[in-house]
């Protein structure tokens, strides 16, 4: 069942992924309330079920090799570590200069005093699209809050 906002998470990310510039990226931070568990929110960053409950139309994983399926075709990632409840951060795997520099990671964080859950993308793009960046982030947490019911 193919979904538009899908087939643009893979245009984008085939975009980004495809780039050969010299041009360094810089890091970037984007945040994001969530009335969920960390627990719950963790299963949709961390596990193929949860991913491609929103971020792709499929998503497997062998060991820390995940694939990430749209219509127009897959692009892979690599686990690289990730903390219970807490941390989760993949690698591209493409041809990219310097890769192994660069990564994307969701954290979740429980402000102590008042409970409230947030979560932080920490990702890398290149100095003039990092706008854009943030709001492809911005529209697929929108669409994991409308999957968790707390858009």
């Amino acid at each position: 069942m193919s979904n538009g906002k899908y087939q643009r998470s893979f245009l984008y990310i085939t975009q980004l992924n495809q780039r050969t510039t010299m041009n360094q990226k810089k890091a970037f931070s984007v945040e994001f309330d969530f009335h969920a568990s960390p627990q719950l929110l963790f299963q949709y960053l961390s596990t193929p079920s949860g991913l491609s409950e929103w971020f792709a139309d499929n998503v497997n994983s062998r060991g820390e090799d995940f694939t990430f399926i749209w219509d127009d075709g897959e692009e892979y990632a690599k686990l690289l570590s990730k903390k219970a409840n807490q941390k989760v951060r993949y690698q591209w795997q493409n041809d990219e200069p310097n890769q192994e520099e660069y990564y994307f990671e969701f954290v979740i964080e429980v402000d102590a005093i008042t409970k409230d859950v947030s979560l932080i993308i920490n990702d890398f793009a290149e100095e003039e699209e990092i706008e854009e960046s943030k709001m492809f982030w911005e529209n697929s947490i929108s669409s994991l809050k409308q999957v968790l019911g707390s858009a």
